[in-house]
Formats: structure tokens, sequence, C-alpha cells
């Protein structure tokens, strides 16, 4: 069974945060809330998390693994972009949004999509997984928590607990977070292309 740590949303308490970090660090895999619904989230290039995430999600070969970024800076280490695209991701982060861009050689193979070498990231708008991000001092490899047959995120802790406590090494409890997946935006040769309506306001994204 797994633990269970409820994080006040607002004040994150950090002896709390270190220990959930310390546990993603030994290879755990935790249940953690963002402003898009709960997520998974483990370490990056931990292929076998990465594997446990597929078998819970049923998630086949071709899936966009996301990487989780705490800001810009950290999100260029991971991907390629000019200096128009950059405008329009400051201009819409942190929030609940994915853009899917060219990898570079910090993202392990693995994690890029097999044909277009693209990695999904994402800065997202919430104070506990920014706090997480802060103390791991790396992104979390993550994929939003929806459950094979579900159309939406999970959004409540005692639920997951019942659904895949036993398949996880830690679920943090946030209180209520949103019900709505990130809106996914590619850049196919630096132009935006949404190709998932969400949460995230899409207008600015569309020609």
């Amino acid at each position: 069974m797994s633990q269970f740590f409820q994080i006040h949303p607002d004040n994150p308490q950090l002896r709390l945060i270190k220990q959930a970090c310390d546990i993603i660090r030994r290879g755990g895999l935790v249940v953690y809330p963002t402003d898009s619904g709960y997520a998974l989230g483990c370490q990056i290039g931990d292929k076998n998390t990465m594997d446990r995430i597929r078998r819970i999600r049923q998630l086949n070969a071709d899936h966009n693994f996301t990487l989780v970024c705490r800001d810009l800076s950290e999100l260029s280490t991971y991907a390629k972009f000019n200096n128009a695209v950059f405008r329009l991701l400051k201009a819409h982060t942190p929030g609940s949004y994915t853009f899917v861009l060219p990898a570079t050689k910090e993202v392990p193979k693995r994690l890029q999509h097999p044909k277009r070498k693209t990695i999904g990231l994402r800065i997202p708008e919430h104070t506990i997984a920014l706090a997480l991000l802060e103390e791991l001092d790396e992104p979390l490899m993550s994929s939003t928590l929806i459950l094979p047959g579900d159309d939406l995120p999970m959004t409540d802790a005692e639920d997951i607990v019942d659904a895949i406590g036993k398949h996880v090494e830690l679920i943090i409890d946030g209180g209520a977070c949103g019900a709505v997946p990130t809106t996914v935006i590619e850049f196919i040769d630096d132009v935006p292309e949404v190709t998932r309506y969400g949460q995230g306001d899409s207008t600015p994204f569309e020609s």
C-alpha cells in the first residue's frame, strides 16, 4: 500500500515535499496534483517506473510522455524552439498547456516520440507541483492520471487510493484540482497546431 501525504495546496509543508522527492529519487512512482487534474510522476529516464505508468494507464509505445518543468529556462534545456515560439511559450506559461516540441539530446530516447523525436513539456500553475520541481531540481517525467476507459483525469485523492493505491509508492492529497486535461499544442516546423482541446485557451495558437 502506498504512503499518503496531505499537503496544503497554498503553503506546502517543506518536510513532506522533501520526503516526496526522496521517494521519487529512490525510483518511486507518485501521484501529485496539478492545475489540470492529478498526474503520475517519476524521475527522468527511469525505465522501470515509466513501464509501470504504461501498465497503469494501458498506454501504447507511441504515447508522448511529458516533462513537467518549473520554468522556461528548464524547458529550454529539453526542447528546441526559435524566438517566435519562445515568445508564445513565455506568454502562456505557467498554465494548463502541454507543448510538443523537438527534443534536445538531454531527453532520453525512450521518452521521445519514436518517429517524430518530440517530447511533451509543460509548466504547471500549481503550488505543490512547483514545490516538488524546485526541491527535485529537475523535471518530473509525467502522465496525466486518466485511467483506462475514462475521458477525464482523476481529481479526488481518496478515489485514487482505492483505484491504484497498490501500484504507486506515494499519493499526495492536495485537495480538489482541475478536472479537465491540458490543451496540447504541437509545433510542426515552428507552427503551432492544437492537437487536443482542454483547459488552456487554444485561441492564441490558432490561425
